[in-house]
């Protein structure tokens, strides 16, 4: 789907809408991989997923640190979510996926109550399960970009 700023907005809030509905009944953390290159869009779709869920801080691209959690406010969202945290991870830096396992994620990938979304996350998609959300970014214009979600 081709979007420009306010698409990728509403996008991002009717994702958020879905995954919440479908996280009620999970018994692991929803994950959602955001693949593309530099500058498609991943980081200003997780502002605006960030924003949907009702996180206070502004959301920025954890490359350096590599995982960001951000605690999740019901108050501040427009329906209701079964998540508790959201974790930002940014997995361009990591050479393996042994690295994102001493990051802890067997413990994050446990909790049913958060949910994780991923850039650059086919660098570790051998730890990614089965009904992981794919979302793949593409530059398309300078105010455009191509977003397309796989299963």
């Amino acid at each position: 789907m081709k979007v420009d700023i306010h698409g990728t907005k509403i996008l991002a809030q009717n994702l958020l809408k879905e995954l919440a509905e479908d996280g009620k009944e999970r018994e692991m953390a929803t994950v959602l991989a955001l693949n593309g290159d530099l500058g498609s869009g991943k980081t200003t779709f997780m502002q605006f997923f960030g924003e949907a869920l009702g996180v206070k801080e502004k959301i920025q691209s954890p490359t350096f640190v590599i995982e960001k959690i951000y605690s999740i406010d019901p108050a501040r969202t427009d329906f209701p979510v079964p998540f508790d945290h959201l974790i930002h991870i940014d997995a361009y830096r990591l050479e393996s996926d042994f690295e994102m396992i001493n990051l802890g994620w067997k413990e994050i990938i446990s909790n049913p109550r958060n949910i994780i979304c991923i850039e650059w996350a086919d660098k570790i998609k051998n730890l990614l399960p089965q009904d992981t959300v794919y979302l793949d970014f593409v530059h398309h214009t300078e105010g455009e970009r191509i977003i397309k979600k796989t299963p």
